[in-house]
């Protein structure tokens, strides 16, 4: 059709069907009857590639611009064809005779000039004109201010100009201008200057950072000078304690890499369907594919139960559950590695079966976040998950969920996983607006992410710290939901937006805390108990305080993943697993024990009825490490926190020693909690400074009615929990005060000596001396028979008199 129209307008020898398209595009559209092919053209392509299954997305917004813009120029086509005087007839004979804007812009002008006339008409059209194109074209705020920003540039470079008497280039426009030349000594090499880097103006060198000072890029590679920078310059450092515009977020497309395109075989799905068909009927139960989605690492075949006749003549027709136990037989006569039957689809009216595709396509984070799912997704918590069997992104909320457990094998897929939903984190969150927690007691996961701003403390690969660690975090989401309710808010939403209702120094917005545990087996082996109790804590109250949690784990058992951690965790996904066992362990049903591996999952979402499997998004290591990067230089001078700046050889609290005066302990190479003395006889020194880490709390500031509560910092928080935890551990045996007394007293101190008084066995007496060794209360073994030396002082008359009188002042 669009060729009929392009020869019927150009062709000079017409017969009556082409005179007749050619004369009725000119009367309907008149000038604009030009681009009628151009339309026709592009929409006969659209619907091609829609046939195919591939259709481009185009849209709404830019599609509407461009209809408005198109009847906005037909109606000025035909106000300026017509002539003065009698407008309303002209209108309407150049409509006849093919010019202007045809019938369409006659009708679209003549109705305005009817309400408004010539100049209203005029002007309407004018603005409609400008509001078509900013839709057409996508103009958004920023465009507009970049483009204020560039011509106020463009000024002040020919002010400076004339002010230096320096002609300005000929080749000088406003996109890309380089810097106003000045009288130099030194040769022009007159090479055109770089693009500006806008990621290096938020990204100073190591030597500048020292200085504090703001990094402007240059803009000419030649010795001539950037121009100074104003007052209001946004990468230097705000105070107040207000949010600083100068942390830029990565440009995706410079980070991600787009994935891999995978081609259609349509002769072998055409061969795997009369396959699947021909062994459904073999096996007494006959069904027909209605409906094929292929996507990145299987093609669901969507078939649909027929009738069978029975024996007294009815029909009935196949159940589902007898095509959901051919599975196996399936996979045979495919000579598939594994088949997967969902019985039925959800909303769907076939069974679907689940089909390994021959060549499996790479699903890249960069294609699932440029796409519309994603975008529409209004959180700065939103995650990129994969793409489903059809091939459609799918992302997901972690502020909706609120927390998700992910389990799999070993090679599954689970850290690239977790790397890539934390990628997602780190492409749309400043260090003001995100606070990162990080737990891998396997020490090679996670530890590659230590020196990016967004982390609360070093990545925990201590196991014996993960307990402090959730103990912090319940401390932190009680404090919060004490300033909710001060200032009448639910959750830190509304708390944000009520910030003028706190002290100005303390109207910094909560950022969301996300913790991530990589291997939730080691904490559980090693502090069962007081992990389950903080995780579960934490996942019943911590969503309306912005503290979201991620637990990974290869070892899905009873003993790992608990009943009462399921119950908080709605949101699953579940990789490759060994048994149908660990997937009811994981998602409560079967199905996980027949995915494929590499990124092959199910995902439990809360809000759905069954598992979705899709192929996870894969993210490379250098794409990781350009990330990493970035944000490790970006404001580098932001980066060292006050509780994590390095100032010299770190001081410990002061040991007693034998006469009762303390005395200060070598500094370690790396941060370790200060060990206590146990007694009551050593007092600390008052001239010796207090840990760096762990500074004295200050009175917090108060105003009016709302009383704010102590911040502690992760790092400290962590120090003093293993302070407390070493004191607890002293005194685990009753005996151990009654212990302490009687070594006291004899001035010496052995295990067997120990087994007499107290009537014990060795393995607890030789426990007990581990714990005083331990504490500094005895020294180390002599190497002989002799007895231990004891380096506390013998006891007061007031101790043995409150340890008489069992008193807790027995020491």
């Amino acid at each position: 059709m669009t060729a009929v129209i392009v020869l019927s307008m150009i062709s000079s020898n017409q017969g009556k069907i082409p005179t007749f398209i050619a004369n009725f595009v000119w009367q309907l559209f008149g000038w604009g009857g030009l681009l009628v092919p151009i339309a026709l053209g592009g929409t006969s392509f659209y619907l091609i590639l829609w046939g195919m299954g591939q259709p481009p997305t185009i849209p709404r917004g830019r599609l509407a611009g461009t209809i408005g813009l198109f009847i906005t120029f037909e109606a000025f086509a035909s106000m300026t064809a017509a002539r003065a005087g009698t407008i309303y007839l002209d209108v309407w004979s150049v409509a006849q005779d093919g010019l202007g804007g045809g019938y369409l812009g006659a009708a679209t002008s003549g109705f305005f000039l009817n309400l408004f006339g010539t100049l209203g008409a005029a002007f309407t059209f004018f603005i409609l004109g400008i509001v078509a194109a900013i839709f057409a074209l996508e103009v958004t705020r920023e465009d507009f201010t970049l483009f204020i920003q560039q011509i106020q540039d463009w000024r002040q470079y020919r002010l400076e100009a004339a002010a230096n008497r320096v002609p300005i280039p000929a080749h000088k426009t406003l996109r890309g201008q380089p810097a106003v030349a000045q009288q130099s000594p030194l040769p022009l090499n007159g090479t055109p200057p770089p693009p500006i880097n806008r990621r290096n103006q938020a990204a100073p060198t190591a030597a500048e950072a020292t200085t504090n000072q703001p990094v402007v890029a240059s803009r000419s590679t030649s010795s001539k000078p950037a121009p100074q920078p104003s007052t209001t310059n946004t990468n230097q450092p705000t105070t107040n304690h207000t949010p600083d515009p100068a942390w830029q977020l990565p440009l995706i497309n410079e980070i991600m890499a787009p994935g891999t395109t995978q081609e259609v075989n349509n002769a072998s799905i055409r061969e795997q369907v009369g396959i699947i068909e021909h062994t459904l009927v073999s096996f007494g139960a006959p069904a027909k594919v209605v409906e094929i989605n292929q996507g990145p690492s299987v093609t669901q075949f969507g078939v649909e139960p027929q009738f069978i006749e029975m024996r007294n003549g009815k029909r009935t027709k196949v159940k589902v559950g007898k095509i959901a136990n051919l599975a196996d037989d399936l996979a045979l006569a495919l000579s598939a590695q594994a088949i997967r039957i969902q019985a039925p689809v959800p909303g769907k009216g076939y069974v679907g079966i689940e089909v390994p595709n021959t060549d499996t396509a790479v699903v890249s984070l960069r294609d699932v976040i440029e796409s519309r799912q994603y975008q529409k997704i209004n959180s700065p918590l939103r995650i990129g998950l994969g793409q489903n069997v059809a091939g459609n992104p799918i992302a997901a909320n972690l502020a909706d969920m609120p927390h998700l457990l992910i389990a799999g094998t070993t090679g599954s897929g689970k850290s690239v996983c977790v790397n890539a939903i934390i990628a997602c984190l780190l492409l749309q969150n400043t260090p003001e607006t995100l606070k990162l927690v990080m737990v891998d007691p396997k020490r090679v996961e996670l530890t590659g992410y230590n020196g990016i701003p967004h982390l609360a403390a070093p990545v925990i690969v201590d196991p014996d710290r993960v307990v402090g660690t959730l103990q912090w975090a319940l401390r932190e989401m009680d404090n919060r939901y004490q300033l909710f309710s001060q200032i009448g808010a639910r959750n830190i939403i509304e708390f944000n937006k009520r910030l003028d209702r706190l002290p100005e120094n303390r109207r910094t917005p909560l950022p969301y805390i996300v913790i991530i545990i990589d291997e939730l087996a080691d904490l559980m082996m090693l502090a069962p108990e007081e992990t389950e109790r903080g995780i579960t804590r934490l996942a019943q109250m911590a969503r309306a305080t912005g503290i979201h949690m991620v637990i990974a784990t290869q070892r899905p058992s009873v003993d790992v993943v608990t009943g009462l951690i399921k119950a908080n965790f709605p949101a699953r996904i579940a990789f490759a697993v060994a048994s149908s066992t660990d997937s009811r362990v994981i998602l409560d049903t079967t199905g996980a024990e027949r995915l494929l591996g590499k990124g092959d999952m199910l995902f439990q979402s809360p809000d759905a009825a069954a598992p979705v499997r899709m192929q996870g998004c894969y993210v490379s290591e250098d794409e990781l490490q350009d990330l990493i990067d970035y944000w490790r230089t970006a404001r580098r001078f932001n980066l060292v926190r006050p509780e994590l700046k390095p100032a010299g050889p770190r001081q410990l609290a002061p040991q007693p020693t034998q006469n009762g005066k303390p005395a200060p302990a070598t500094p370690p190479t790396t941060p370790a909690p200060a060990k206590k003395p146990t007694t009551a006889t050593s007092k600390p020194d008052p001239t010796a400074k207090p840990p760096l880490s762990t500074p004295a709390p200050t009175p917090p500031p108060t105003n009016g009615n709302v009383k704010l509560p102590e911040q502690r910092p992760l790092w400290a928080a962590l120090e003093k929990f293993e302070e407390e935890k070493q004191q607890e551990e002293l005194f685990e045996d009753d005996l151990m005060p009654d212990a302490i007394l009687y070594i006291r007293k004899r001035q010496k101190a052995s295990t067997s000596m120990l087994q007499r008084h107290f009537r014990i066995g060795y393995t607890r007496a030789a426990r007990m001396m581990d714990a005083l060794e331990d504490a500094e209360i005895i020294g180390p073994p002599t190497g002989t028979s002799k007895a231990r030396e004891v380096l506390l002082p013998k006891p007061t008359p007031d101790e043995l008199r409150n340890a008489k009188n069992n008193t807790p002042k027995a020491l």
